[in-house]
């Protein structure tokens, strides 16, 4: 299982985002390992650097053996709790996906 992080150029601490992601994963989503083939994170600023509302974005792709690409969304004024968001909604998705193939 892959996880990888792609940054814009206005994304600061690549390293210590990395760290978090991972952290985050084991927490949330490492019962999926036998079942995903990759992760992918997307972290933007959307103001490039200016203060604004919800301007810190996190998509996630999770890639399910066998099955379509999920794909969610976050939006937050700090980039930590955009990332937690996405990897939570992620959560769920997989959980509702892997459900609908059991049935």
């Amino acid at each position: 299982m892959t996880i990888q992080v792609n940054t814009d150029n206005h994304i600061k601490g690549k390293e210590e985002l990395n760290s978090y992601i991972s952290n985050l994963y084991t927490e949330k989503l490492s019962r999926f390992n036998s079942h995903l083939t990759r992760i992918e994170v997307h972290l933007s600023d959307e103001n490039a650097g200016k203060a604004g509302a919800d301007d810190k974005k996190c998509n996630v792709e999770a890639r399910l053996e066998g099955q379509d690409p999920i794909f969610v969304s976050a939006q937050s004024d700090e980039l930590n709790v955009a990332i937690y968001e996405a990897l939570h909604k992620v959560k769920r998705a997989i959980e509702h996906s892997l459900d609908r193939t059991k049935i």
